[in-house]
């Protein structure tokens, strides 16, 4: 039966139920660290429910089941745990429990302390004929699952008598009748499974902690001071009411607890427990004694207590509670209930079910235990990781049931380790940024100039005389001047009032072939083309284009020559080329001509000289 259940939208993957289970029956999943539940080995003692500060971990709730069995037309009883006498001392007196339990619907509510009366005369005629064989008392299912799972060789040694639950429940079937429906209250998750294990005249039909019977009282809106008085139904035990501690069942049995002459040994909490069954087990000859184990301390502690606190508190409370119950007490009737249901079949047997896994080698042991900072000489352990040693431990990691950050303290190195890596690289980025930084302010700065830079151009090829383009690789516009847009014409000047300086224009659509397709010999040959003469639009434009970026982007200066000033200037210009030119040949020539080249070069100037009067005119 599956008892306990993790919600992994609440997990925080701290593992704490991992350290925690005693078997473990709780495993870190390989692919995401989320722990799981393997319910075969699971034994029911609850210590992982106690240890999940986010509340992830829970039992499986029988609110529902029990509810089920409330409205059908069966008949049912509530057995009730004598623990109750100490989880409810917020309530002043147990008839009133009583009926708080009877106004949720129940037919029944009886105490398990006549059962637990019944299981103590068994312990009595078992213990006291002593035929060389030492046991294991099994009252507590904790115990029972742990070792027919773990140390399955000593099934033989459990003691082979029925747990007050299922004795009373017997009793409830024997004295209500066979049909009835039964329902367990307790202190603990591990009789769930238990309850599940008998069938016929001792099976327990559904379970409820504490816990979950406070749960129904609130649902049901059930309070103390709404009901009456109501006592236990009969049979009603004697010093059976002393279960919840932990040698409660050997006084009811009246065994000798003297270390000089009694036989039976009372163990109690997890680790004590699984230490005795070791020794029990290695030892039993030597010990030559009975244990009587509890998991936990006593039921008074039991997992599916709502406090699990005050245990001292707790025993006193139940001790108060048989005080006042023997006061009034009626052993006569008593001795007779006894006698009444002497003849009940109180025998039990036990199952192997080894979940034991194979055992590593010493070499595997040896090469965990260095991962993990150890050696195998080491005999100490702090026990965090919920192992008895660290041998243990390296153990379970071989078997795949445990993962090394389940060890505090190698889960705390590399967090260390994590830490200083951490600072390293903080320290390796501040730096980092620091020059970034300080890379982003000289770009910053950069820009500036290169936005100064532009806006100077921009300025400056907007109050050219020339019309001037600048152009990408794609041949569209960058930026042009006014000058631009008058040479290309209307049509021009219609886009450039919807779009300024013709920006993201296509030169193409600009031009003519015979235009544009300089600018495209410019970009791929990164040559420039100077004073090249062109008709456009019944104008003659002298275009210089010059290469501003390889096959990225080139700028391009127009001059209309049909302007006077361009004209007379380009005259001039070119005149002195043929002064110059011809100033080359009168040299070669001189030596023969003599006279004549100064003549020339004189007549020459003169009409260079008219030129320029006339262009200051």
């Amino acid at each position: 039966m599956k008892i306990i259940q993790i919600n992994h939208k609440r997990c925080t993957k701290s593992h704490a139920c991992i350290r925690a289970c005693p078997v473990k029956a709780i495993a870190a999943r390989s692919q995401d660290g989320m722990p799981v539940v393997n319910h075969n080995r699971c034994i029911g003692c609850g210590s992982c429910l106690s240890v999940c500060a986010a509340n992830a971990v829970s039992h499986y709730s029988e609110i529902d089941a029990t509810i089920e069995l409330l409205d059908s037309e069966e008949k049912v009883a509530a057995i009730v745990d004598p623990t109750i006498s100490g989880e409810f001392p917020d309530i002043t007196d147990y008839r009133k429990f009583v009926e708080m339990i009877r106004t949720l619907g129940f037919n029944y509510v009886n105490e398990v302390s006549f059962g637990v009366d019944l299981v103590a005369r068994q312990y009595k005629k078992l213990l006291s004929d002593f035929k060389g064989k030492y046991y294991l008392l099994a009252n507590c299912p904790s115990l029972v699952s742990y070792v027919e799972k773990f140390v399955p060789e000593l099934t033989d040694n459990l003691a082979p008598i029925v747990t007050p639950m299922t004795a009373t429940a017997k009793v409830v079937r024997q004295a209500f009748g066979e049909k009835l429906k039964v329902v367990f209250i307790g202190p603990c998750l591990s009789a769930k499974h238990e309850a599940g294990l008998h069938k016929g005249d001792g099976r327990v039909d559904a379970v409820l902690t504490f816990m979950e019977l406070r749960e129904l009282f609130e649902k049901y809106k059930i309070k103390e001071a709404k009901v009456e008085y109501s006592d236990f139904d009969k049979p009603i035990g004697n010093l059976g009411s002393l279960y919840p501690i932990s040698q409660g069942i050997i006084h009811a049995a009246g065994l000798d607890t003297s270390p000089l002459t009694g036989s039976v040994i009372t163990v109690e909490e997890k680790t004590n427990m699984l230490d005795v069954v070791d020794e029990f087990n290695d030892h039993p000859e030597s010990l030559k004694k009975n244990f009587n184990i509890f998991y936990h301390a006593g039921c008074l502690m039991g997992p599916g207590t709502t406090d699990r606190s005050n245990k001292y508190l707790r025993r006193t409370m139940v001790v108060d509670y048989v005080h006042k119950r023997l006061k009034s007490f009626d052993s006569k009737k008593w001795e007779e209930a006894m006698d009444r249901f002497a003849t009940l079949d109180l025998v039990r047997g036990f199952s192997k079910d080894d979940q034991r896994l194979p055992e590593p080698g010493q070499d595997q042991l040896e090469e965990i235990l260095k991962s993990l900072g150890k050696s195998m000489e080491e005999t100490s352990s702090c026990s965090a990781c919920g192992f008895r040693s660290c041998k243990d431990f390296a153990a379970s990691i071989s078997q795949g049931l445990s993962g090394p950050e389940t060890c505090l303290n190698y889960s705390l190195k590399k967090k260390q380790e994590y830490i200083k890596t951490l600072k390293t690289n903080n320290e390796t980025l501040k730096k980092k940024q620091e020059n970034l930084l300080e890379t982003e302010r000289k770009l910053q700065e950069e820009n500036v100039k290169i936005r100064q830079r532009s806006d100077t151009t921009s300025a400056l090829m907007q109050n050219l005389p020339s019309a001037a383009v600048i152009v990408d690789d794609k041949l569209k516009v960058i930026e042009s001047n006014q000058s631009f847009i008058k040479v290309l014409g209307e049509d021009a000047q219609m886009i450039n009032e919807v779009i300024p300086g013709l920006s993201g224009a296509d030169l193409k659509t600009l031009l003519p072939y015979n235009i544009y397709h300089l600018f495209d010999y410019v970009l791929e040959n990164d040559e420039n083309i100077v004073g090249k003469d062109v008709f456009h639009n019944d104008r003659l434009l002298n275009i210089s284009i010059y290469s501003l970026k390889p096959n990225k982007g080139v700028g391009a200066v127009f001059r209309d020559m049909y302007v006077a000033e361009v004209r007379q200037e380009e005259i001039i210009n070119r005149v002195s080329e043929v002064i110059d030119e011809n100033l080359k040949m009168v040299q070669q020539i001189a030596f023969s001509l003599g006279e004549g080249a100064s003549t020339t070069e004189k007549m020459l100037n003169s009409i260079i000289e008219t030129f320029r009067k006339t262009k200051k005119e």
